[in-house]
């Protein structure tokens, strides 16, 4: 159990640095992002270099992580109506996450977030983090742990909106992973197709 909680810990600073809004302003947030992926797939590499050939791609598997790319996207399109009803400081926060393009290649960003930085975050957290937390404390257990981690290294941003966004984002992917882990593959795509579209493609406004 110790390389899993030691590879969370290092999630959780990378993630507080790159959102809390003491260090925030004095990075370039894709440079910080661009690079703390790197890392964690380095890491998850390390401890388990097997992951690769969790990755088994066909015409099934890609249509799969496009349709739950989509029906993810609906799902926040619709959350954000409904939370701007509820919560008068939700846009505000929602707005200041797309600010983090300001300035940036829009184009450069799409292309970091289809073939690192989301390709990253499920290589970690559901190929490395929640399948070995699964092997060892049993599926169920392992879902809801790695769910409340990865909502949990996001805390440090202060913005509730990104907290509850992660929080939803955890559950759906991991709850996919620990009902079909064959479909990695899929899971993996969707998660990069979703994050060019809603950042970038198709941002929810």
């Amino acid at each position: 159990m110790k390389r899993p909680i030691l590879a969370a810990l290092l999630a959780f600073v990378l993630w507080t640095i790159m959102f809390s809004p003491w260090t925030a302003p004095h990075l370039n947030f894709w440079v910080a992002m661009s690079i703390s992926a790197a890392i964690l797939t380095l890491v998850a590499t390390l401890a388990r270099p097997s992951w690769p050939r969790d990755l088994k791609w066909s015409w099934s598997n890609i249509a799969l992580g496009v349709a739950i790319a989509v029906i993810l996207w609906g799902v926040f399109w619709i959350g954000d109506k409904i939370s701007q009803v509820m919560f008068d400081f939700a846009r505000p926060q929602v707005d200041s996450i797309y600010a983090m393009k300001d300035g940036n290649s829009a184009t450069i960003i799409a292309i970091a977030l289809l073939v690192l930085i989301g390709p990253a975050e499920e290589i970690f957290w559901r190929g490395y983090i929640q399948r070995t937390l699964s092997e060892r404390l049993g599926a169920n257990r392992g879902f809801v742990i790695t769910t409340a981690i990865y909502t949990l290294v996001h805390i440090g941003s202060l913005n509730f909106m990104l907290i509850m966004a992660a929080m939803v984002c955890g559950i759906a992917w991991g709850l996919l992973y620990r009902l079909m882990p064959e479909r990695f593959s899929a899971i993996l795509l969707s998660h990069a197709l979703w994050d060019a579209a809603v950042f970038v493609i198709f941002p929810i406004m």
